[in-house]
C-alpha cells in the first residue's frame, strides 16, 4: 500500500530523485550509456536490443530526428562491435500522423542495418496501432528486407489469428540478427472485449501463442520475466529439440537480473533490452509503476533509510 502511494506520488517527485532510483531501468540520457551498458552485457554472454526512448511524437521532423539517432546506433554497433540491433517503436517514426513516412524512414532504418549485418525490430504499441504496425511490417517484408521483425502481444485476443496470418512471411532458413518475433505478455491498458485481463488467461494464451509459433517453425524471442512461462518455454524447447539459433529469451534492464543469470546458466541464448536517451523519465516512471515495489527504494532515499 505504501509502496503505491509513492508511485501515485511520482509525478511531484524531483526528476533526480526519481533518475536515482530508475537509473537501473535505462542505460543513460546519451548514446555513450547505452554502449557502455552494451558491452558489460555482452561481456556476460547476452545479447542486446538497443532502444532510443521516445513515442507518440507530434511532428514528423521529430521522426526524422529520431531516425538520425537510431542511424547512429546502427553505426555504433559496427563500430564498437556490439552483439546486438535495434528496436523501434512505429508511432516514434510517425505512424500515427504519417504511414508512408514512416515507411520510408524504417527502409532506411533497415538498410543501413543490412549493410552492418544486423537486425531492426519493430515494436508494438497499443490496439489503435496493430493494424497499421502489422501492415507496416508485411510492407517491408514484401520489399525484400529479411532484417525485420515484429512483436505480439498474448494478452490481446487476436494474436492467435495474427500468427497464422503472419506465418506466410517467415523464412524458415535465414539465419538472421534477431528473432523474427517477439512474444511478450503485453503492458497497454486494454478493453476487455479485446485483451484478456486475468493473470491465467493471459499466460494460457502466451503458451498457445508459443506453441503456434514454434509448430510454425518461427523464430520466436520469448519476452518474459513471468517463470511459470519461462519453466513453460524451456520444456517446449527441450521436448521441440529447437536449436538455440531459432529462440532467445528476452528481458528489460534492470528486471530480474537474478532471473537472468539462471537463464544463461542454464545454457540458454538471453538478450537484454538497453534502452536510453534524453526521454528517459516517462519510460521509467511507467517501469516504476508497473513494479511498485521498486518504488519503495524512492521513499527510502528521501528519508535517507538503506
Amino acid at each position: 500500500m505504501l509502496n503505491s502511494l509513492v508511485v501515485k506520488m511520482l509525478p511531484l517527485l524531483p526528476k533526480s530523485l526519481v533518475y536515482a532510483v530508475a537509473k537501473r531501468y535505462i542505460a543513460g540520457p546519451r548514446l555513450e550509456d547505452a554502449i557502455r551498458e552494451s558491452k558489460q552485457q555482452n561481456s556476460k554472454g547476452r545479447q542486446v536490443t538497443i532502444d532510443v526512448l521516445g513515442e507518440h511524437i507530434q511532428d514528423l521532423t521529430e521522426a526524422d530526428a529520431a531516425a538520425e539517432e537510431y542511424l547512429r546506433v546502427l553505426e555504433a554497433i559496427q563500430f564498437e562491435q556490439l552483439q546486438g540491433n535495434v528496436s523501434v517503436k512505429p508511432t516514434q517514426m510517425g505512424l500515427g500522423i504519417d504511414f508512408q513516412h514512416a515507411f520510408h524512414i524504417y527502409q532506411k532504418l533497415l538498410t543501413s542495418a543490412r549493410e552492418k549485418n544486423t537486425f531492426v525490430r519493430i515494436d508494438m504499441e497499443d490496439s489503435p496501432y496493430t493494424d497499421s504496425t502489422l501492415e507496416l511490417y508485411r510492407q517491408l517484408r514484401a520489399s525484400g528486407f529479411t532484417n525485420v521483425g515484429v512483436v505480439l502481444q498474448a494478452y490481446l485476443r487476436r494474436t492467435l489469428n495474427d500468427i497464422e496470418n503472419l506465418s506466410s512471411l517467415m523464412s524458415h532458413t535465414l539465419a538472421d540478427a534477431g528473432k523474427h518475433i517477439r512474444l511478450c505478455k503485453g503492458i497497454y491498458v486494454e478493453p476487455e472485449s479485446i485483451a484478456y485481463k486475468g493473470r491465467e488467461e493471459i499466460r494460457t494464451n502466451f503458451k498457445r501463442c508459443l506453441d503456434s509459433l514454434l509448430d510454425h517453425d518461427i523464430s520466436v524471442g520469448i519476452a518474459t520475466h513471468d517463470e511459470v512461462l519461462i519453466r513453460y518455454s524451456i520444456q517446449q524447447i527441450e521436448k521441440r529439440s529447437i536449436p538455440k539459433e531459432k529462440y532467445e529469451f528476452q528481458m528489460l534492464l534492470g528486471v530480474l537480473p537474478e532471473l537472468g543469470d539462471r537463464i544463461v546458466q542454464q545454457g540458454h541464448p538471453l538478450r537484454m533490452y538497453v534502452p536510453f536517451g534524453e526521454k528517459w523519465y516517462a519510460y521509467s516512471i511507467r517501469r516504476l509503476k508497473e513494479n511498485p515495489a521498486i518504488a519503495g527504494y524512492i521513499l527510502r532515499a528521501m528519508f535517507g533509510l538503506r
